[in-house]
């Protein structure tokens, strides 16, 4: 078992996120989970991200406040404790279009690994 207190988490910058402040819960670390990381995010009021995609799929848990989130067929606001799953190259966005701060558990895959040579 890894313990990981939430003082140890680490900040990390998540490409195309404005008006957000992330660290890293769970992954990337010796003794930590092997398929997928689990990161904590802070978005300010106005804060978001997107639109973008990635290849593999992505799960969002509201914690407090809440988030807007489109696709390209839908938009839905999360509220404390709702959850979504963003598919696999689903081009979402992400906006905190309250007056209140919105924290959100981000589940991710690991990236795939490159070929050794």
């Amino acid at each position: 078992m890894l313990t990981k207190r939430f003082q140890q988490a680490q900040p990390y910058e998540a490409p195309n996120h404005y008006g957000c402040s992330g660290l890293r819960l769970q992954g990337f670390e010796p003794g930590g989970p092997n398929n997928q990381w689990v990161g904590f995010s802070q978005f300010l009021p106005g804060g978001g991200a997107g639109p973008d995609a990635t290849p593999f799929e992505k799960v969002y848990v509201v914690l407090d406040g809440e988030m807007t989130v489109e696709t390209q067929t839908e938009t839905v606001v999360l509220g404390r404790y709702d959850s979504c799953t963003i598919a696999p190259n689903e081009i979402r966005t992400i906006t905190n279009r309250s007056n209140h701060g919105c924290t959100m558990l981000v589940v991710i895959p690991y990236p795939p690994k490159e070929p050794s040579a």
